[in-house]
């Protein structure tokens, strides 16, 4: 007998006992389903978040006094560092200005209002103070209109760049160039209108207005909040070289003493990445912790039915042994039918997990993805699953003595 004959054999017990081998990989099913659907949400969020990191343009870092991601004492010890000032800003410029492309600073003013006529936004419009190279750091290009010049910095010009959703929530259809609107009751006047940025998990990121930093600061206050340093490297080869000397330099004019930490973070897109990757894969080991242990559950259900299906088959295997077929005919063919309950189980659990994954993920607007390393980890699983505990009762069935099966009832 040939290994097809022999999987043909096997495919047949499967299809005649069709309501026992559907109860048997409903264990599998729930195993694989369990890991799959986690990792195809996790999948989904990261390739959002990686699409939507375009905040910061190509080669880009920001150096800030908060981590994006603060957890436990994390959050109280880096309140404790103290804010990064323009002085520190103009300090690293002055150091760096040849070494890097631009060099940007940057404020925010979250929950601000803006108003044009009778018309007004809700009360969750950001403000943006930036110095002139942070509109090339931040990759924001000026669609309509003009881009700020250093006299706007220079004499804190009551000037404004509106994000696309301020722009349509107040002036529709008509160009906002020109025009004057109240910005948190200061009168500004709009000098053109940023490109549309890519939405993140379904929301806008154009909900938001840019001023010059000196402006913001005169009517927030110069010392209100941390200011935010980018930094564009001249090329992708220099990028680390860039965050390398920036780290140096800050640590200099913070006066962090040798072997202290630095008191303030770099965010990059890969370091978000990092931070997002170290928390899910927490998550997605501890899913697969739980889909292993149903695993094995499930595992040792099928041996136990492969045992039960070797007893009610034991005359069977005694004529099929007496009329020639060899040990290993037998024990492929009970191994081949263990295997091929899991993978059954496998492929069902994968089709369902990744299909309520993403209408999972969909909900939050992330981008929908297929885990394909996860499934083939999946896949495997199943197959060593169904070796493992299918070994024995095949061996069982191998090492049978065809005259004593012959004679069972």
């Amino acid at each position: 007998m040939g290994l097809q004959e022999i999987f043909r054999i096997a495919l047949q017990s499967v299809k005649g006992n069709r309501l026992r081998a559907g109860l048997t990989i409903l264990g599998v099913v729930v195993g694989i389903f369990s890991i799959i659907v986690i990792t195809t949400v996790i999948t989904m969020l990261q390739k959002s978040i990686e699409s939507g990191l375009s905040q910061l343009g190509k080669n880009t870092f920001q150096i800030q006094k908060w981590e994006n991601i603060r957890m436990g004492d994390g959050h109280h010890r880096q309140k404790n560092r103290p804010d990064i000032t323009m002085d520190q800003f103009y300090r690293l410029y002055d150091i760096m200005h040849n070494q890097a492309m631009y060099i940007g600073a940057e404020q925010w003013q979250f929950g601000k209002v803006c108003k044009y006529g009778n018309k007004e936004t809700n009360p969750n419009i950001s403000f943006a103070g930036i110095t002139l190279d942070a509109m090339k750091t931040n990759d924001w290009n000026v669609e309509d209109g003009r881009d700020f010049i250093e006299t706007d910095i220079t004499y804190s010009a009551n000037v404004c760049i509106l994000g696309q959703e301020v722009a349509e929530k107040l002036f529709g259809v008509f160009n906002p160039v020109g025009r004057t609107l109240l910005a948190d009751n200061m009168p500004m006047r709009i000098i053109g209108v940023l490109a549309k940025q890519p939405q993140m998990f379904g929301q806008s990121r154009d909900n938001y207005i840019v001023m010059p930093i000196s402006t913001f600061q005169s009517m927030y206050g110069r010392y209100s909040h941390s200011i935010n340093i980018t930094v564009m490297s001249k090329s992708k080869d220099e990028y680390n070289k860039c965050i390398e000397a920036a780290t140096g330099y800050m640590r200099t004019i913070r006066k962090n003493l040798p072997g202290e930490d630095n008191d303030f973070y770099i965010f990059s897109n890969e370091s978000m990445m990092g931070q997002v990757n170290d928390i899910t894969a927490n998550i997605k080991w501890g899913a697969l912790a739980v889909s292993l242990i149903a695993m094995l559950a499930a595992g040792v259900g099928i041996m136990n039915i492969m045992l039960v299906s070797v007893t009610e088959r034991t005359r069977e295997i005694g004529i099929r042994k007496a009329i020639g077929a060899k040990k290993s005919h037998i024990l492929l063919q009970f191994l081949f039918e263990a295997v091929l309950l899991c993978l059954f189980g496998g492929l069902i659990g994968i089709a369902i997990g990744v299909g309520i994954g993403n209408l999972a993920g969909l909900a939050i607007h992330a981008q929908a993805a297929i885990p394909y390393d996860w499934i083939l980890i999946g896949i495997a699983t199943c197959f060593f699953v169904g070796v493992i505990f299918g070994t024995y009762p095949a061996y069982k069935a191998a090492n049978l003595d065809p005259i004593e099966a012959l004679r069972y009832e």
